[in-house]
């Protein structure tokens, strides 16, 4: 525990409540939780109003059971952003929170389509299916919020041993807020330009002995600063009950309900921005067209997300605890959207009269969990050798269903709905730079030809963590696990007689006849990790490591087919990593200091064979670079977190032979992954009055991998480099009252924050925007 000092004083009470109000948090003496339930428990911060407090952006430790060491011991990457970050930066969803990390990349989709809910990757390997909650899986194509998360937890780099399969760059643990024995009530209301409006609600209350009840709220609607048209709106509440707290038997019961109700954007033509290429000469110097909503009025996403849980943690003497925790989550999301592709010139010399072509795409997707971990987590002695372990076992059901529909120009054609024959409307072009939202459009149809994957895993795990001597700690984790995937699903033959149409009719689907498909693969899959942590110092250790991680066919997305890599027959695609780093504490502990270099290496990529044109398991991506990281206190008044990451990617032995003319596509790069990104924030405190501010920076991002040929005459082959500035200060009107201006992008930079897949398409970064938070506290 640090203390903060006056400059005149060696204590002084009012400054150190001045300092907590000042960043937005609650001043009011906490319970320590007790040391046997520190892990998958997030505690929160330790303060003492008459003495210190902890340091508001430093984590000592994880909130999984699985990491049993402080995170100077553990030799790995991880990155644990706390909510009083989040609360300085006014990040609303986990795109804006993961903007702390560098070497995240937000993803946009293919040509007309865009990617539904959170899509980056990191470390150059997709995150698909790589967030958790509390440890547990979460799916779902979703925009996720922050209201009701305690911290970020972001493991970097493979896996598998954490996480199960997948896991190739990571994961990222979202740590829940939970009942605790301290009656706090923090309310938020803010106000944006773009008709931002949100408020928030987090109320613990003390129930009886031991028992607590939380519950925190979120509601907002809220345009989006450089955006015609586009809406986020919805609310959420997260209700939660706490029974035993303070005593060695403790259960949780909580749950979180989103609804969303947004209007979706399909983003804008890349004209006018740098690599912008079409062949007509004055396409090519055309102004950029920033604001146009190229949608439709009827473009809408719903989504209807839920989870319950159950925990039971019990300390069963001396340093051992037992945990259970059961949830069943499901989240659904309709979506219908109008896309863009094609810019055409009517008139060259005439832009008013230039068009582009639109597509409308729907989603109806709803995703299952049902899942069970029971882990134990003890501390033995052996020959004078201590063994911290963590055990566990896990079995989880997941299923997702996507409903078929129509898309694009299939809408556009008359079709035949249960023997009724419905017209089909085209979709129009729009203007370029006056497009229509009220131009009638085709609505996809649900055709019947649903997929259905689902997939169950029974898993055990063990972690061991030996202590040497006083200088020298070696680890190692394995997880054994069985997967069964089976897909369900069907292809629409318009117009034909054959497949089970009769069974769709009766959901009021049914356009053309459904041939079904049935596809089923399971296995064995064995996950590992090692590390050896030495001890230069009692405040810094040098570490080595090595991890793995597996993804089986069709395990991202619950999808096989009868070819290619997520065929059943295909072999698990293997990640290997290899990390090097150090870890400091600084300035008496308040500052983590973290350095590592890696080289992580994903084998049996699907590849052609130039001569045979077979296809083959020989392809792989090579990601190795160098991280850097700062977190936490310069001074007391001082606060800063930071990070950079060089990277440097590469595939090998990847091409594509084209079945008609034999030409070969030698892919030598990976997309979406720039060789340099640094994020930066900071914040300093004079009496009330707190300022602070920001950096981001991410260097150019190739589309174009390709090698050979000339990205001259190719449309937008790169994503181009950027940095923006960020501005807070907030003021303590009193003790329960905290003012809190931001500013986002203050220098009003115009850049491309995600590029499609076909270069046609991109969304804009956020244009300068300003919010004002007023919070709260009781």
């Amino acid at each position: 525990m640090s203390f903060i000092k006056s400059r005149k004083h060696a204590v002084v009470p009012h400054a150190i409540a001045a300092l907590a109000a000042s960043l937005s948090l609650p001043v009011v003496a906490q319970q320590a939780p007790a040391a046997d339930a520190k892990k998958d428990e997030p505690a929160l911060p330790t303060v003492k109003v008459q003495a210190g407090r902890e340091v508001p952006y430093k984590a000592d430790t994880s909130a999984s059971s699985k990491i049993t060491q402080t995170l100077l011991e553990t030799p790995k990457t991880i990155q644990v952003v706390k909510k009083e970050t989040l609360q300085e930066q006014g990040a609303v969803s986990l795109m804006e929170a993961l903007q702390n990390t560098p070497g995240i990349t937000m993803q946009l989709g293919e040509n007309g389509n865009t990617s539904a809910g959170d899509a980056f990757q990191m470390r150059g390997f997709s995150l698909q299916t790589s967030t958790f909650v509390d440890g547990i899986r979460d799916l779902g194509a979703v925009t996720r919020d922050v209201f009701n998360l305690e911290q970020i937890e972001i493991v970097k780099g493979p896996a598998g041993a954490d996480t199960g399969r997948g896991a190739s760059a990571g994961y990222i643990n979202l740590i829940s807020k939970l009942p605790q024995l301290d009656n706090i009530t923090d309310a938020t209301i803010t106000l944006g330009d773009a008709s931002r409006k949100r408020a928030t609600l987090d109320s613990n209350v003390r129930l009886g002995d031991g028992i607590a009840a939380r519950v925190n709220v979120m509601t907002q609607d809220n345009g989006v600063p450089g955006r015609d048209f586009v809406k986020k709106k919805g609310w959420a509440i997260a209700p939660s009950v706490a029974f035993g707290l303070g005593t060695p038997t403790r259960f949780y019961l909580f749950s979180q309900h989103v609804r969303q109700d947004n209007t979706p954007d399909g983003g804008i033509a890349t004209i006018g921005f740098d690599g912008f290429y079409n062949a007509t000469a004055q396409v090519r110097s055309a102004p950029k067209a920033t604001h146009q909503f190229y949608g439709s009025s009827s473009d809408y996403e719903k989504v209807d997300a839920d989870m319950v849980t159950a925990k039971l943690e019990m300390d069963l003497g001396g340093s051992t605890t037992i945990r259970n925790i059961s949830r069943y989550g499901r989240t659904h999301m309709d979506r219908v959207l109008t896309g863009i592709n094609t810019i055409t010139a009517v008139t060259p010399a005439d832009p008013s009269s230039w068009t582009i072509s639109r597509s409308r795409q729907r989603v109806d997707q709803t995703n299952e969990i049902l899942a069970n971990q029971t882990s134990l987590n003890t501390t033995i002695n052996t020959l004078g050798i201590q063994h911290d372990l963590a055990l566990g076992m896990e079995l989880i059901y997941e299923r997702q269903l996507s409903l078929g529909t129509t898309s694009g120009s299939s809408a556009t054609t008359n079709v035949v709905l249960n023997g009724v024959t419905v017209p089909g409307i085209a979709v129009p072009v729009a203007n370029l730079y006056n497009p229509n939202r009220a131009d009638a459009m085709g609505t996809p149809l649900l055709t019947g030809a649903d997929t259905e994957g689902h997939t169950n895993t029974q898993a055990l795990y063990a972690f061991d963590t030996l202590t040497l001597n006083d200088k020298w700690k070696l680890n190692a984790g394995l997880r054994v696990e069985h997967f069964s995937i089976g897909t369900n699903s069907g292809t629409l033959v318009t117009g034909g007689t054959s497949g089970n149409l009769a069974t769709y009719q009766p959901r009021g689907y049914g356009v053309g006849a459904i041939v079904p498909t049935n596809l089923r693969t399971g296995d064995w899959i064995t996950s590992w990790n090692v590390g050896a942590v030495y001890k230069l110092a009692d405040n810094g250790t040098l570490y080595a490591a090595a991890a793995n991680s597996l993804t089986p066919p069709g395990s991202a997305n619950f999808t096989l087919s009868s070819s290619g890599q997520a065929a059943g027959t295909a072999d698990p695609q293997e990640t290997s990593n290899f990390e090097f780093g150090t870890k400091w504490e600084l300035l008496d502990k308040r500052l983590n200091v973290t350095a590592a270099l890696y080289r992580s290496e994903n084998d049996k990529q699907v590849t052609q064979d130039s001569v045979t044109q077979a296809s083959t398991q020989n392809g792989k991506t090579r990601v190795q670079g160098i991280e850097l990281a700062a977190v936490g206190q310069i001074t007391n008044f001082w606060q800063i977190t930071a990070g950079l990451q060089t990277m440097k990617t590469k595939q090998i032995s990847q091409l594509s032979v084209n079945s008609t003319t034999g030409a070969v596509t030698v892919t030598d790069g990976v997309r979406w992954s720039p060789d340099f990104s640094a994020t930066l924030w900071t914040s300093y405190q004079w009496g009330d009055l707190t300022v602070g501010g920001g950096a981001r920076h991410t260097a150019e991002q190739k589309r174009v991998v390709t090698v050979g040929g000339t990205t001259a005459t190719t449309n937008s082959p790169n994503l181009p480099a950027y940095t923006v500035f960020d501005l807070m200060a907030a003021y303590r009107v009193s003790k329960q009252v905290n003012l809190q201006l931001n500013v986002a992008n203050i220098a009003d930079k115009v850049y491309m924050s995600s590029l499609n897949n076909g270069g046609s398409r991109l969304f804009l970064g956020a244009p300068r925007s300003s919010t004002l938070t007023a919070r709260f506290s009781f």
